[in-house]
């Protein structure tokens, strides 16, 4: 979902991977990676990559909305949109000018699962980058001027998303899907919870969350792992750790299935469909993972070739199933005329029909394999990316081999398989209906 749900807005038409399953192969075998864990807890995973002379890093830190209440929902969003302001000895502009300097970039932000900063440079710069990660991180000014005036914006932005059709169907279906589990609480958080969110808590928010046996810190580039493994001991070894805390026990999600329809003003009607899916380190995972490849993975998924290309009943069809540490959804997306609405979702679930009883072709399961992997190997070929995987793996706690055995698991799906998942989960799919109101 950051990976996360910004993913599940960006509905981008990508031409599908020739490559075979068999060929891809992850980009940083896992003998090329290092991993320490300080004294007092802090996580620290290098790569060295050679290859280009620049440095990406990743600070990710346990703390997100699976933490949070409808009370608090968005809280550590907004904790890291008042740190990237400012510094107990510098101000935001002065941190994001010296990154410029290091011709890189910085950035935070909450999500789901996780929180963090990321940040990249030219790779001889690497320390100065490490420093100011640290400061960001250890020494953030959190005033509460910054708070007021972040609040404001924030909320503006909320607006925004509520006024954008598609961003707004999806945070509804995430609500009416989840239900009472904290990933149905948007990431942004609502107008209440804003309002109530002070700076005493945001202080308080952070002082329990940004604490060294909650964090992760990858490196990726140019750099040694020795010389990282020491600076980053002697910037970060100093604050005092505690043993993790195992994680809260959250309600289950309550997704019945059924259909509801939201009237909102729009040029185009929002039709979703879809099911609780499993998460991340699930057997269930990489054969769901297929399922929606084969559904809406790109220009050759079955909703684009069916619904958009051959019946013209949508402008854009795709699927989504993002991983995360709870259960997971796998939401397919139509964006359609407000006149077609009710075609293209009836045709929309004659899709989900035909994929839980035909099996699909050895040839279709082949293709989408490959494209799947294919984006996968894409999706880590740069530093920072492939910085925020390998903290992003140790946060969810399944390990910086996931990316080899998930290649191996995916390629292992068979057509039976994908029937069974699509038959468990979407066996009572949740439909949202977003859109202008019908002609009376």
């Amino acid at each position: 979902m950051n990976a996360g749900r910004g993913l599940a807005l960006v509905l981008l038409l990508v031409t599908v991977l020739a490559a075979s399953p068999g060929a891809v192969r992850a980009q940083a075998p896992v003998d090329s990676v290092r991993e320490t864990r300080l004294d007092n807890g802090l996580t620290i995973v290098v790569r060295e990559n050679p290859v280009a002379p620049v440095v990406a890093i990743a600070l990710l830190v346990r703390m997100g909305s699976r933490w949070e209440t409808p009370d608090t929902a968005g809280i550590s969003n907004f904790t890291h949109a008042v740190m990237v302001k400012g510094t107990t000895r510098r101000g935001g502009a002065e941190i994001a000018e010296t990154v410029a300097a290091l011709g890189g970039k910085i950035s935070a932000a909450g999500d789901v699962d996780y929180s963090g900063v990321q940040a990249t440079a030219l790779a001889r710069f690497w320390r100065e980058l490490l420093e100011v990660t640290a400061e960001l991180a250890l020494q953030p000014a959190l005033a509460p001027a910054e708070v007021d005036r972040e609040r404001d914006w924030l909320l503006s932005r909320l607006q925004r998303r509520r006024d954008n059709a598609p961003a707004r169907a999806f945070d509804e279906f995430y609500a009416r899907i989840y239900g009472p589990h904290p990933y149905a609480l948007p990431s942004l958080g609502t107008p209440e919870s804003l309002r109530r969110i002070d700076h005493a808590a945001i202080v308080k928010w952070y002082r329990a969350f940004y604490r060294p046996e909650r964090m992760t810190l990858a490196v990726s580039g140019q750099v040694a792992s020795a010389e990282v493994v020491a600076e980053v001991r002697r910037l970060f070894g100093g604050v005092p750790g505690a043993a993790l805390p195992p994680d809260p026990v959250l309600p289950a999600a309550r997704s019945a299935g059924g259909r509801a329809v939201i009237e909102a003003p729009a040029q185009q009607t929002q039709v979703l469909v879809g099911g609780i899916a499993p998460p991340l380190d699930h057997p269930d995972h990489a054969a769901v993972k297929v399922l929606s490849t084969i559904l809406g993975g790109g220009m050759a998924g079955r909703l684009f070739v069916e619904l958009r290309d051959r019946s013209a009943l949508a402008y854009t069809a795709a699927s989504y199933y993002e991983p995360v540490r709870e259960p997971g959804v796998l939401v397919l997306y139509l964006g359609t005329a407000p006149g077609t609405s009710t075609p293209a979702e009836q045709a929309l679930l004659r899709e989900v029909e035909k994929i839980r009883d035909v099996p699909v072709s050895a040839d279709e399961l082949t293709r989408a394999k490959g494209y799947l992997l294919g984006r996968y190997a894409m999706d880590r070929r740069t530093n920072d990316r492939q910085a925020w995987h390998l903290a992003f793996y140790e946060v969810e706690g399944v390990g910086r081999d996931y990316p080899e055995r998930y290649r191996r698991q995916v390629e292992a799906v068979t057509p039976a398989d994908v029937q069974r998942v699509a038959r468990l989960y979407l066996a009572q799919p949740t439909t949202i209906i977003l859109g202008p109101p019908a002609d009376p």
